[in-house]
């Protein structure tokens, strides 16, 4: 009996040991549960809902409308119009079902697969935002698309907004155009809320206020079904436009001086200026292109096109050329600032003169006999300039080139600016390792050899006499107001200038093409020989201002291998002024500040 209890005792304590084993593996087992749906719903739960909610939400991004611009008038530069765009979204196919996909759509499209690829891998396979393949595409593209869409699981067509130029290839040089953000401007952007994909300004205006006219994303968050189609819109926010611009341009005068410079099928540019306050009025280059063929696709034909050897992308007005004879400005103000002449000095002028050993030539072969600054310049006296500058020194030009703005960007915000030449001794040194003769002065003297300047800068330059003495700040925004800078000029010498460049019309190198009774006006023409060219064709160029007793607008005419300055670019300066003159009452009778066409 004793024996028995002693057995029982020992089978009722081992069973209350295992109860206690069982119950604490329970526990552990349910606490391990416990803290695993703990994490899972706590700590990751925000994680797992947005996967959750992917699988029928989806977020609609929506680009806003670019800002318009516009000329000073309020007439329409650039706008938007809507157009189909074909869109891959990355979510809707798993990375193993695009190749597939991609290969069916390229049959549509006519872009390759591996293209095609390269878009989406770029934006990620788990991106929320759709990825653009192909833009402007045609109504009868959109019909097939539409028609086989079943059959192109992850493919969107939809609208978007687009960049329109209505005056095709006018003032393009100018505004500019917009292309598909690179990789390298989405880094530098990312922080400012850009997005693969997104359209940015590629050149000219379109560029240069990118940030104005770009404007904030919207969108729409959606519920979608199996098929990826739209059940229901959860929620939205409206894209920002971007704000409009207005521009100093008149494109009345833009349109006269593109028109200008198409009938003479020249190359070449034009600049129209307000010399008081530095408002570009015009801005031509040519030839031209139209900027509407770079918003979208552009075709193989028209890319070809736009590599000719004319190269039409060339914005020739901020450009370099020899400055010719316009340089005599500049060359009488070093004159008569160094010292050496007064307004009232004469030299004798000669068919040619000797320096070192070779005859530098006047243009008219015999010289104009014993003359002062003020008929050198009317009749653009080589063999006087020669002297001067002999006289001063290629030190002195150098400095006052560079007070007119010579040999610097004017930074007016366009790309590829140039910021011309002007030579010293040194640089000659430098560059081409040689000595500075007394023939560098003298070409240097009337505006050849390697002096060179920009349209632009020879508008700046002609304005600075206009407006009494001041260089501008040429800009492109109308209600901006940068300063002046004064050049330095005494006021004998402007006065000896002025008459000089007033007789340049009224009896010099200009008169036929620009002597008008009805509004007095001024300027300097020039004849550059150049490069391989010298002895054949010239370039032809004109610098001037009007009307002569309070200047309003600064021409600068170029023409590549266009002839000569009086017979061939001050015509083109002629329209300029007859169309500024001839509307501007009209203009400021009839369009208010807020007008727009």
């Amino acid at each position: 009996m004793q024996l028995q209890a002693e057995r029982r005792d020992k089978r009722t304590s081992g069973g209350d040991n295992r109860g206690l084993v069982l119950a604490g593996v329970a526990a552990l087992l349910l606490g391990g549960v416990g803290l695993r749906l703990t994490y899972l719903q706590v700590i990751q739960g925000s994680h797992h809902r947005e996967l959750a909610e992917n699988n029928r939400i989806r977020l609609l991004p929506i680009r806003p409308p670019r800002g318009r611009i516009l000329d000073r008038y309020g007439r329409v530069l650039a706008t938007n119009r809507l157009s189909f765009s074909v869109f891959l979204e990355p979510m809707q196919l798993k990375p193993k079902e695009w190749p597939a996909a991609l290969a069916r759509l390229s049959l549509f499209i006519k872009v390759p697969a591996d293209k095609l690829e390269a878009k989406l891998k770029a934006a990620g396979y788990n991106s929320p935002y759709p990825v653009r393949v192909l833009q402007n595409v045609e109504p009868q593209l959109v019909t097939v698309l539409r028609e086989h869409i079943q059959e192109l699981p992850g493919v969107k067509v939809d609208v978007e907004w687009m960049r329109f130029y209505p005056n095709g290839p006018v003032a393009s040089h100018l505004l500019g155009y917009t292309g598909e953000i690179s990789e390298q401007q989405l880094a530098e952007r990312k922080e400012q809320g850009y997005r693969l994909g997104d359209i940015i300004g590629k050149a000219g205006v379109e560029r240069l206020l990118e940030e104005k006219l770009h404007g904030e994303w919207g969108g729409e968050q959606v519920e979608v079904d199996a098929a990826g189609q739209v059940v229901r819109v959860i929620g939205e926010v409206q894209p920002k436009a971007g704000q409009d611009v207005r521009l100093s341009i008149d494109l009345a005068l833009q349109k006269t001086a593109e028109a200008a410079l198409n009938s003479r099928k020249n190359r070449g540019a034009v600049v129209a200026m307000d010399p008081r306050n530095g408002q570009v009025l015009a801005i031509a280059s040519a030839p031209s292109y139209d900027a509407n063929i770079l918003s979208g696709r552009i075709s193989e034909q028209d890319w070809r096109r736009l590599q000719t050897p004319d190269r039409p992308l060339l914005n020739r007005a901020v450009r370099p050329y020899p400055t010719a004879s316009t340089f005599k400005i500049i060359m009488t103000a070093a004159g008569l600032e160094s010292g050496k002449f007064n307004p009232n000095s004469r030299l004798a002028t000669f068919g040619g003169l000797r320096i070192g050993g070779r005859v530098f030539r006047d243009h008219n072969g015999r010289g104009f006999g014993t003359i002062g600054f003020v008929r050198a310049l009317s009749q653009s006296s080589d063999t006087f300039y020669y002297q001067v500058g002999l006289r001063i020194g290629p030190d002195e030009i150098a400095k006052w080139s560079r007070n007119f703005g010579f040999g610097s960007r004017t930074d007016i915000g366009l790309q590829s600016e140039s910021r011309g030449l002007v030579p010293t001794p040194e640089w000659l040194k430098r560059r081409f390792g040689r000595q500075w003769f007394g023939g560098d002065t003298a070409n240097t003297s009337i505006g050849q050899g390697m002096v060179l300047s920009t349209p632009l800068q020879n508008a700046i330059m002609v304005g600075a006499i206009a407006n009494g003495g001041f260089r501008v700040q040429p800009h492109l925004v109308l209600e901006s107001r940068p300063g002046l800078s004064p050049v330095g000029l005494a006021p004998s010498t402007l006065a000896t200038i002025r008459q000089g460049l007033s007789e340049v019309v009224r009896s010099g190198t200009a008169r036929r093409a620009l002597s008008m009774p009805d509004l007095p006006n001024a300027g300097k023409t020039g004849t550059a020989e150049h490069g391989a060219r010298k002895g054949g064709r010239t370039h032809a160029l004109y610098v001037g201002y009007a009307p002569t007793p309070a200047p309003e607008i600064a021409v600068s005419v170029l023409l590549e291998n266009g002839g000569h300055g009086g017979s061939d670019a001050a015509p083109i300066a002629k329209k300029i002024y007859q169309t500024y003159f001839a509307a501007r009452g009209k203009k400021s009778a009839a369009l208010s500040p807020k007008h727009v066409e």
